[in-house]
């Protein structure tokens, strides 16, 4: 379980992907029912540490700090023409080998590769970094689309809006849909985007028609994910041809309609197990999977324990529902 959380910097300090580190895990929001972390931001050489943004900040804490650390943050790494501190090089490594994790945001794949923590892992970073990564760090399996990645130990994520898409998915791992599904709601942004979506997207103007009929053909599908759908159906729905329905659904969303739906059915299966008594069967039809044993392939294949598992861990009332 993650308890203790240590945001590094060097240099200087990327200040929007610091404040996503900071909003998540450094704020205290007891009074709200969500997780509280003792959470600090340290630095090779502590003190006053200038931001990327202008301004300065105080940093009380060393490295040390990370020895006590479950996850380590590294919220950007704007000092890419210089060689890593040694020293922080291998208190990440000491760290990743004792069993702690670490996420990296937008250009904090960069030290993480320089520690040799992403060999042969696959990794995120910004969309304008992936090939210099790539060529940098020959070893590391760079992804050049997804939002982010989890390997291992190791979560790496794009640019600026995608760490918080990281840092809800280490919530949503260790705490359940529902308490990251709370936290967005305070942060006010969006409870869940998959990692897998694509993190850029080329994407001009749509006509007012278009995007309108895409806009209310995704609402309708997020309100009926118990009903059977298929491209050729949602094409129909959107009057367009199956092609051109694919090639749009992708340009708005970043992903297809067959995944875009399992992602969603997934996510409501995850709250309807962790907030209902129903069955997994009932909470398999309401959320679209048809049977339960469709549920516990997908639900296995993309979190890793059965449906009966996840109840079990995430149930806080001690109901466990059949």
């Amino acid at each position: 379980m993650i308890r203790n959380v240590a945001a590094v910097v060097g240099e200087q300090a990327a200040a929007f992907e610091l404040g996503v580190a900071c909003q998540v895990f450094g704020l205290d929001r007891a009074g709200d029912d969500l997780p509280v972390y003792d959470f600090a931001v340290c630095a090779p050489s502590p003190g006053a540490v200038r931001s990327t943004s202008g301004f300065s900040l105080q940093v009380d804490h060393g490295l040390e700090r990370l020895a006590a650390a479950d996850l380590i943050t590294i919220p950007a790494w704007p000092q890419l023409d210089q060689a890593g501190p040694p020293q922080l090089l291998e208190a990440l490594r000491t760290a990743v080998a004792r069993g702690s994790k670490v996420l990296s945001v937008c250009t904090g794949a960069f030290l993480l590769a320089e520690a040799g923590l992403l060999d042969g892992r696959r990794a995120a970073t910004h969309w304008q970094f992936t090939d210099l990564l790539a060529a940098r760090y020959p070893k590391v399996r760079v992804d050049r689309e997804v939002l982010y990645v989890e390997d291992g130990p190791i979560l790496t994520s794009a640019g600026a809006a995608a760490g918080i898409d990281a840092c809800l998915h280490v919530v949503r791992r260790e705490h359940g849909a529902a308490t990251a599904n709370a936290l967005a709601r305070r942060m006010v942004v969006p409870a869940h985007r998959s990692g897998g979506q694509a993190q850029f997207i080329e994407m001009p103007v749509p006509e007012v028609r278009t995007n309108y009929e895409l806009s209310g053909l995704i609402d309708w599908m997020q309100a009926h994910l118990d009903h059977p759908m298929t491209a050729e159906s949602l094409a129909a729905r959107a009057a367009m041809s199956t092609r051109t329905f694919a090639r749009r659904f992708k340009a708005v969303t970043g992903t297809t309609a067959h995944r875009w739906l399992l992602d969603q059915r997934l996510q409501l299966a995850e709250e309807l197990l962790e907030t209902t008594d129903l069955p997994v069967d009932a909470v398999a039809t309401r959320a679209g999977f048809g049977s339960a044993d469709t549920l516990r392939h997908h639900f296995g294949a993309r979190r890793g324990v059965g449906p009966a598992a996840h109840r079990r861990t995430f149930r806080s009332d001690g109901h466990q529902g059949g």
